[in-house]
């Protein structure tokens, strides 16, 4: 599909300098609209306007001085938006304590910023919503006497880290309630990705929900196989190997590890809660995968023979995933607390973060000499190929050395014959 232009176009991007919107409103940029990032960060904004990613992005820096010395602007300035033809706002629906959406989230931020909006300007809602989020806002929207806006909902379907390659590569969902906003959205999504898919508002809701609480569900199933392989005694990484030789059928199983982050929980207790809490599957695998950090602490109570008090446990990443410097509802915090009940002492290094409140991040050098046990929480690359003295827990399988024994057929039938005839048999 040919890429559409977008050069007379004005866009802004409320949440602009987060991890969802700055690599959107640089590929928009690029693509030559004129681009405002509109936050309340003044430190993230600050970085952005002098060719800094806040956050980790492959790529990030240098399409980001491209997109500046075009027309990007990171701002403060609510102002902004009325100019702006198209207005993109990329806060999500949150859940609460209770796990319920908390869609007055939402409803805020657009009231907080509706008297801005040029009459006939483009609404692109971008994060995950709540199911029926969309015909909420067009109902007040349409209350409001604000008829004349469009209303479009294209949910962002990229991974943390590798947004600027994904946005480019990857097909686009656009919906909305009526043909003028879906030609709108159409038109500005046509210049980045590669292909558009057109959903209706409550589809494409439920689509971004549908798609992480599968992948919750995956990490769920793999989490419960390595927890009831490993209080067996039994190793799971070998199960896992034999599993997965030449049998094609289970060449997508997944690995153990921790599934965390801002999205895959939050979206799963969503679409429960949206589905009346009758979505068994989704809360018994939110059981599953926030249990495994209480797991992961008992292997290491485990490995130190019954008890972690005064012990020096070193603990590897706090990211929720690897390679990434985003600490956000990162499972390592829950590792962490749990050891420190059972009285030991946490020894914290990443390569990419710091543990929020400590004056110092470890060293890998610091933690071989320093640890009595280590817990690997987050399989950065970094770590790859390191060897340690110490036992360590290691749900991911990073640093396993299970070994399948796999035989040819008829070469052990011929081995099995030789052994017969040495043996007269």
């Amino acid at each position: 599909m040919s890429k559409a232009s977008i050069d007379n176009k004005t866009i802004a991007i409320v949440g602009g300098c987060g991890h969802v919107g700055l690599p959107l409103g640089v590929k928009f940029a690029l693509a030559g609209a004129k681009t405002f990032l509109l936050d309340i960060n003044r430190e993230s904004i600050e970085k952005v306007n002098s060719g800094s990613f806040p956050f980790m992005e492959r790529g990030g820096d240098e399409q980001l001085s491209e997109a500046l010395a075009k027309s990007l602007l990171a701002t403060d300035d609510p102002k902004c938006l009325s100019s702006a033809d198209v207005v993109v706002f990329v806060i999500g629906t949150p859940v609460d304590e209770h796990l319920n959406p908390k869609l007055s989230d939402v409803v805020k931020t657009f009231d907080q910023y509706k008297d801005f909006l040029k009459p006939d300007a483009l609404i692109i809602m971008r994060s995950t919503l709540f199911p029926g989020t969309m015909q909420h806002l067009s109902e007040r929207i349409a209350k409001s006497g604000m008829e004349s806006l469009g209303l479009a909902f294209c949910p962002e379907r990229v991974a943390e880290g590798y947004a600027l390659d994904e946005i480019d590569s990857l097909p686009q969902i656009v919906s909305a309630f009526d043909e003028s906003s879906f030609q709108g959205a159409f038109e500005i999504f046509s210049s980045l990705a590669p292909s558009i898919i057109k959903l209706e508002p409550l589809e494409a809701e439920l689509s971004k929900l549908m798609a992480n609480s599968w992948r919750y569900l995956e990490f769920a199933i793999a989490n419960q196989f390595y927890m009831i392989a490993e209080s067996q005694g039994v190793d799971f990484y070998k199960i896992f190997q034999a599993i997965r030789h030449d049998y094609p059928r289970a060449a997508g199983y997944k690995r153990p590890g921790f599934a965390a982050g801002p999205c895959l929980f939050k979206d799963t207790m969503q679409l429960a809660s949206f589905f009346n809490h009758q979505f068994f599957m989704g809360h018994s695998a939110m059981l599953v995968n926030e249990g495994l950090a209480s797991f992961v602490v008992g292997k290491a109570k485990e490995k130190a023979g019954g008890s972690l008090w005064g012990k020096n446990v070193g603990l590897l990443g706090l990211a929720f995933k690897a390679n990434n410097d985003d600490i956000r509802e990162s499972l390592s915090f829950k590792v962490i607390k749990g050891l420190e009940f059972e009285g030991a002492n946490v020894l914290c290094s990443d390569p990419y973060v710091a543990r929020p409140g400590e004056d110092r991040n470890y060293s890998i050098d610091e933690l071989k000499r320093e640890s009595d046990l280590l817990v690997l929480c987050t399989p950065h690359a970094d770590y790859k190929g390191l060897e340690f003295e110490q036992d360590i827990v290691d749900v991911w399988g990073f640093f396993a050395h299970s070994k399948l024994e796999v035989f040819d057929s008829d070469a052990a039938i011929d081995s099995l014959e030789e052994v017969k005839k040495v043996a007269n048999i």
